[in-house]
């Protein structure tokens, strides 16, 4: 199954590759379109690195426990200090590798975005032996150079983020790794000039290096200035602390490298750009982060009125964490207002996203442990579990999401649909998973009445995939020890599986399913043709009792033919169809 799923990837990386626009030296701002040194337009089709140099706790399902360092301390309680460290220099190793970018690119990818812990290229102010000095460490900058080398491979362009400053920019403890207890990046002139010589340090390094395609300077400020109980700093109408680091790390830039983009972002996570502009150089983009809001023209027009009135790109730096419709429809909006995007993250734990880590036997238990709701496992238990997911993190051990690549891709051009796997109905019995489906758009390849989470819109509790699991469209799928299957079925909900009947005839289909009521109802169509009158779905004793259905005559043609399970009312569970030749 695997194997022909990677196909499908392959394929829809083929089709899109003329349409990457891979590297082609310097990128700069002309105008309001980033473009490269011949002058031609180049739409950032990226992703970011979430979890690579900085760890957030819902990346790993890890709950409460949301900055690194609390990861860390965690971690040392079962292990011991020394081990410890080699758990994060082994992560470090394998969680991006030359393998993941060749993959990014061969996806589809033309650039990455790389999350940068400031701790991994100079030490914290209140480490350093000599007070307002700046100790340089190579462990950062070898992995850049390492990343920037597998880029230069692959054509494609780097750009580097600091996701993490010095004293942290945030109230939002996790995406800065940020101690509370001590001064923020805002309440530390020291921290802010560590930053700005830290911008200094990498432009210097990375000056004449054309596949950096720029510098994103501070990754989603969130914090009041002018009002404390502001505290993402979302209402802030100056935004004056924010400007002026911003100014100063663009000078510091400017010092060793004319020819880089320089890429700012706004306070309250990115979005507010109060007081900022104008723009204070001539290469310079502004960068919005979009999640969980709608997906119409409304949703950017704010920004869209700053590019027009003060002349710059723009481009959307993250996004993601959603279904494969919200994808599809956010990368499509952007796009055709000339907006590059970079995807957020390439993996974590979770069905959203291009790859995912499995999660090991055993953490849970280290979970439970950490939260306080279970007991304290045996280093050598943490240890083995431990190993298991540094193991896991190697792209080759990773679970590979076809349908989020078709998404963030292929579907934004075609509302043609794709099987999800290879389906033949061939020989005595054959059986088709109903979480199966083919791949492709809301409306093309199955209507489900809720598709996506718009969390961040007051009033709208939609989800999607209402399970989490499996895959990330919109039909709701759990997975039990028997395999995946389809719950919460609503009343004019359908499925279209692409098959290849090899011989015509008279079949007979088996449906495995569950319901705690006799209500169900469901028919099978060929394309909108009927295959069969509508069908009663029993009552089995509970969601939890699976029973089968057997519905007979059934005329199929040979060849390849779309098949759709049409919910006539809905109230039940389905599980999988077996077709058998009569």
């Amino acid at each position: 199954m695997y194997q022909h799923k990677l196909k499908y990837i392959l394929g829809a990386a083929c089709l899109f590759a003329m349409q990457q626009a891979h590297s082609q030296g310097f990128l700069k701002a002309d105008g309001k379109l980033i473009v490269n040194e011949k002058g031609q337009k180049v739409i950032l089709r990226g992703v970011g690195l979430g979890g690579d140099m900085l760890q957030e706790g819902y990346m790993f399902r890890l709950g409460n426990i949301g900055q690194q360092h609390k990861i860390k301390a965690g971690i040392e309680d079962l292990i011991g200090p020394e081990k410890t460290k080699t758990f994060y220099e082994k992560w470090l190793a394998n969680n991006t590798r030359k393998i993941d970018v060749d993959s990014m690119a061969r996806w589809g990818f033309n650039s990455i975005r790389l999350p940068m812990h400031f701790n991994l290229f100079t030490l914290p102010v209140e480490e350093e032996p000599v007070a307002g000095q700046n100790t340089w460490l190579d462990k950062g900058f070898n992995m850049v150079d390492d990343l920037l080398k597998w880029c230069k491979a692959n054509h494609m362009y780097l750009i580097l983020d600091l996701h993490a400053t010095p004293g942290g920019q945030g109230n939002d403890l996790p995406i800065s790794d940020r101690y509370p207890e001590k001064p923020s990046l805002w309440q530390s002139e020291a921290n802010q000039q560590k930053m700005v010589a830290l911008w200094h340090k990498l432009a210097q390094r990375y000056a004449n290096e054309p596949n950096i395609g720029g510098y994103d300077i501070i990754n989603e400020p969130n914090w009041g200035f002018d009002d404390a109980k502001d505290i993402r700093g979302t209402a802030e109408k100056t935004n004056a602390p924010l400007k002026k680091l911003m100014m100063e790390v663009t000078a510091a830039i400017r010092e060793v490298d004319k020819k880089h983009i320089v890429i700012i972002e706004g306070n309250g996570f990115g979005n507010n750009y109060n007081g900022i502009l104008p723009a204070w150089d001539n290469n310079m983009v502004l960068s919005f982060h979009k999640y969980g809001n709608f997906n119409s023209q409304k949703a950017i027009q704010g920004f869209l009125d700053l590019r027009e009135k003060y002349n710059v790109p723009l481009w959307m730096g993250e996004s993601g964490e959603n279904s494969n419709t919200w994808f599809t429809e956010a990368i499509g909006l952007v796009e055709r207002n000339n907006i590059g995007w970079s995807w957020w993250p390439w993996k974590k734990m979770g069905i959203n996203n291009p790859v995912a880590i499995k999660q090991p036997e055993g953490w849970q238990k280290l979970v439970d442990y950490w939260a306080g709701r279970g007991a304290k496992p045996s280093s050598e238990e943490a240890q083995k579990t431990l190993d298991q997911l540094l193991e896991n993190l190697k792209f080759e051990n990773n679970i590979k999401h076809p349908d989020v690549v078709d998404a963030l891709f292929r579907q934004v051009q075609s509302a043609e649909t794709k099987p999800f796997i290879n389906l033949t109905i061939q020989g005595k019995s054959t059986v088709i998973n109903a979480a199966d489906f083919d791949m492709g758009r809301q409306r093309s390849a199955y209507y489900d009445k809720d598709t996506s989470s718009y969390q961040f819109t007051p009033g709208v509790n939609t989800q999607g995939n209402r399970g989490h699991a499996y895959r990330n469209d919109g039909v709701d799928i759990k997975v039990d020890d028997n395999g995946p299957y389809v719950f919460n079925i609503e009343e004019g909900e359908w499925m279209q599986y692409t098959v290849n009947v090899k011989q015509a005839g008279t079949y007979s289909v088996k449906l495995t399913v569950s319901a705690d009521n006799g209500d169900g109802r469901l028919s099978l169509l060929n394309g909108f043709d009927k295959l069969t009158d509508t069908q009663i779905i029993p009552n089995t004793g509970g969601v939890d009792k699976w029973s089968t259905i057997k519905i007979k005559d059934i005329k199929l043609k040979a060849g390849v033919q779309q098949l759709r399970v049409l919910v006539d009312k809905g109230g039940f569970q389905l599980r999988s169809m077996t077709f058998e030749k009569e």
